[in-house]
């Protein structure tokens, strides 16, 4: 092995660039339906590699958390401030409620089996799998003034315990979020999501990835007037209660565009546009459906708006609609709105909020026209703004050099605190203005998922030796403290959730509880057996205010502990 340290002695970061290779290439192997996933595989081929002698600089280290942060912050920002309000009470305090759980488990556990400050957030780390509570933990912990040595094994033991204890915070999530939550409410998630959906919308199918519906929601027919001749576009679109607009019409050899006023006569051949039901019932009002004819054909369009109309924030799609002049909606459909990047139930219920990304269908005029009206159009050019990505990273790492003495103790935000509410306020301004601060979601997901495996890797590489003699000497006793921090909190929030919260529908609480834990496979596992996307609403908002929540647990644990 000598040749191989002579090589990370002169090239360190080829150990790094190795440990993201090994360390993906062993995430992506399921064990059952377990995978460790990147960043702990990562973290499991560094601490491997680091046993031939390398060390990466700190600075590259300090640079990979605060992109990760960032990108963490500028995500769930949105979510994160519209959450704070009167609608999303029982969501806070769910996640709330799971915070506070989860740090008291941390400390009594911690003082039970007799664990130093650096173990007990390392347990908080990888039994909730939070793995940025590692990068906030190791900042605090370079606050508290003790000797470079004492600090580096103090971060060294954060990693060791994040690793002892991540694959049970991942598969445990899962156990209790899905199988025990099921047993617990008596239902099963499919059953309780097609509940929610028969009582929002009838039972309506809902597809997913891959699928698209054999009868489509919105489609487009060409009938020969026979019955309404004599009455306006407006009057003939009115008996549809909005349901279908006359688009274009042909009288003999003319090809007509419609206005609203427009007198139709008995004869004419129109192309209707609409929901399905509306249009095929057509037949028997208007007249016999014909086949396609080129001289009426139609471009529809999709256009996407960020949500921001002033005074329809948490307002229902119903209620939107109501509001709106009907000359305004006119041709309009909606068809697709997501939350943070996952999709919602298009359904009259369906709160819709500031940031949401709403998909209209209708002719070229009209989607410009709601898109100017709903807000702003979605940039959508794959471009990063990378002036006002660097100003927010900046003034993250500004805001955490700030340090506040209180009773002669120094608090501080450090470089990931900073940079974690810098993110939060970026993004939220974003979800406000977005004709600046473009960030794709792909870019933010190679900044968030490149930033933290690096970050974790380089604390593998830098502290694995000492990581190897802590788990021969201790490693069954941290695994079992995992455990029981990985378990008791979401029992009970679980229980929390549904006696003290209400929540009375399974697939609702599973979304609610897997977003308050940020446990990410728990809820890629509850939309696959729900078969919905009724969880997600639930989870958009928990998720967002548990990536904060959790990832202040770090501080807190080292100061406490």
């Amino acid at each position: 092995m000598e040749w191989l340290h002579h090589i990370f002695q002169k090239s360190p970061e080829a150990a790094l660039f190795l440990s993201l290779a090994v360390g993906y290439a062993f995430g992506k192997i399921k064990f059952g339906k377990f995978q460790f996933g990147g960043v702990a595989g990562s973290l499991i081929a560094a601490v491997i590699i680091s046993q031939v002698g390398v060390q990466i600089d700190n600075g590259v280290k300090s640079i990979m958390f605060a992109l990760f942060i960032y990108a963490v912050g500028y995500e769930s920002g949105p979510q994160f401030f519209n959450s704070l309000n009167r609608t999303a009470l029982r969501e806070i305090a769910m996640a709330v409620f799971m915070a506070l759980a989860g740090l008291v488990t941390v400390l009594i556990v911690a003082r039970l089996f007799g664990l130093d400050k650096g173990l007990a957030a390392g347990l908080a780390a990888g039994g909730m799998t939070q793995s940025a509570i590692i990068g906030t933990a190791g900042d605090a912990i370079a606050q508290l003034g003790l000797s470079p040595e004492e600090t580096k094994r103090l971060q060294g033991n954060v990693a060791v315990g994040y690793a002892v204890t991540y694959i049970f915070g991942s598969f445990g999530a899962i156990v209790v979020c899905v199988n025990i939550l099921e047993k617990f409410m008596g239902k099963d998630l499919r059953t309780a999501s097609l509940e929610v959906e028969a009582k929002l919308s009838g039972g309506a199918p809902k597809l997913g990835p891959g699928q698209s519906a054999a009868l489509p929601p919105l489609v487009g027919r060409i009938f020969r007037m026979e019955h309404l001749g004599g009455q306006t576009v407006r009057q003939v679109e009115g008996t549809g209660a909005d349901n279908f607009t006359i688009e274009r019409l042909r009288r003999g050899t003319e090809v007509v565009d419609p206005t609203p006023d427009y007198v139709l006569q008995n004869g004419d051949e129109i192309l209707v546009v609409g929901r399905r039901d509306s249009v095929v019932d057509l037949a028997s009002r208007i007249g016999t459906e014909l086949p396609e004819s080129g001289s009426l054909s139609f471009v529809m369009h999709s256009r996407k708006a960020v949500f921001t109309r002033k005074g329809m924030n948490h307002k229902t799609i119903a209620e939107v609609r109501e509001a709106v002049d009907r000359d305004l909606r006119h041709g309009l459909y909606i068809q697709r709105i997501t939350r943070a990047d996952q999709p919602l139930p298009v359904l009259p219920s369906t709160v819709i909020e500031h940031g949401d990304v709403i998909t209209f269908y209708g002719s070229d005029r009209d989607t410009l026209r709601a898109v100017k009206a709903a807000g702003y159009p979605l940039a959508d050019d794959g471009k990063t703004d990378f002036v006002y990505m660097g100003l927010g990273v900046l003034v993250g790492l500004l805001v955490g050099m700030l340090v506040a003495h209180v009773g002669g103790i120094p608090l501080t935000l450090g470089s990931g605190g900073g940079a974690l509410l810098s993110g939060l306020l970026f993004g939220w301004a974003r979800s406000k203005h977005q004709m600046v601060g473009a960030m794709p979601s792909e870019a933010s997901a190679l900044l968030r998922d490149f930033g933290l495996a690096s970050f974790v890797a380089i604390v593998g590489l830098n502290t694995g030796l000492q990581a190897v003699e802590t788990i021969k000497t201790s490693g069954v006793m941290i695994f079992v403290a995992g455990v029981i921090v990985t378990v008791v909190p979401l029992l009970l929030t679980m229980l929390f959730g549904r006696f003290v919260l209400r929540y009375d529908n399974a697939a609702v609480l599973a979304g609610a509880l897997s977003g308050s834990r940020s446990a990410n496979p728990a809820f890629g596992e509850i939309l696959g057996k729900s078969g919905s996307s009724v969880p997600t609403v639930p989870f958009a908002v928990t998720y967002a205010m548990a990536n904060v929540l959790l990832t202040l647990l770090g501080p807190l644990i080292i100061g406490l502990s």
